[in-house]
């Protein structure tokens, strides 16, 4: 009776990667906590989330391009991580943090007031389709979540936040991104590189940053300059040309440059 209540007990925890052992000459259970997920490695995690079959085909077109593993890897995502991608849009990167920080994280798809109207279809779609992600709406400044962040994301949004037509206090915006991060969260921006000296002058036009200019604006609300990837990076663009321009579009020069919130 003892061996079949301890068993009882330990099946629930079979279920979350422990190894069991039961002894057949006797009434001994021995149970090894060996959590399978310490098991699986960053990058077959995020090999996993690029073959997620919740992707949709023309995202998956665009992997060559915007090099998405080298993303995660630069935002160091991991299981039971909580993210807010903020402007999500059609949701290319959600689809990919959400089974990156699987059941015990949490993906906030974050709408900015100035789009709602037609973007908050688009985070509800992300939130039926995956049950660990939510739509949060509101103003960039005060954006609000009902827990702590590891780690916030923008996606070539930035330099729309700059256009003097959205409205948005940058300043605010990115003293907010630090008080709703922990302790160490780390802030996550990929943009579009304008030439050097143009500062926010092209955002509206061109749709492109100075790197420089960001990082300084980003530094000015507390956070570390704490690292950047080269992935896709462009020497042959020189930053002469709007984003949407079709001989260059999805082929721009960009940066990613990770800020980590000390603590």
């Amino acid at each position: 009776m003892l061996r079949t209540a301890v068993l009882a007990t330990v099946c629930a925890m079979a279920l979350s990667g422990c190894v069991i052992i039961a002894n057949e000459s006797s009434d001994e259970t021995v149970v090894h906590a060996t959590p399978a997920a310490a098991s699986v490695s960053p990058e077959a995690r995020y090999a996993d989330a690029l073959s997620d079959t919740r992707r949709l085909p023309e995202e998956v077109a665009r992997d060559p391009l915007r090099k998405p593993a080298d993303m995660l890897a630069l935002m160091n995502l991991r299981p039971g991580h909580v993210i807010a991608d903020i402007r999500p849009e059609e949701g290319y990167f959600t689809r990919l943090f959400a089974p990156v920080v699987g059941a015990g994280g949490h993906v906030y798809a974050f709408v900015p007031n100035q789009t709602a109207t037609r973007e908050n279809a688009f985070a509800d779609t992300l939130a039926s389709t995956y049950s660990n992600t939510s739509r949060v709406t509101g103003a960039l400044e005060t954006m609000t979540f009902d827990q702590p962040l590891d780690v916030v994301f923008m996606g070539e949004e930035y330099h729309d936040f700059t256009i003097p037509r959205f409205g948005v206090d940058v300043a605010a915006m990115n003293r907010r991104v630090f008080e709703v991060l922990k302790p160490g969260g780390l802030y996550v921006i990929l943009d579009h590189q304008a030439a050097d000296g143009a500062g926010i002058s092209v955002s509206g036009s061109l749709h492109r940053i100075e790197a420089a200019e960001l990082r300084r604006q980003v530094e000015a609300a507390g956070f570390v300059f704490d690292g950047e990837s080269s992935a896709v990076r462009v020497p042959g663009d020189d930053h002469t040309l709007t984003v949407f321009d079709p001989t260059i579009r999805g082929r721009t020069d960009r940066f990613v440059y990770r800020f980590r919130k000390p603590g």
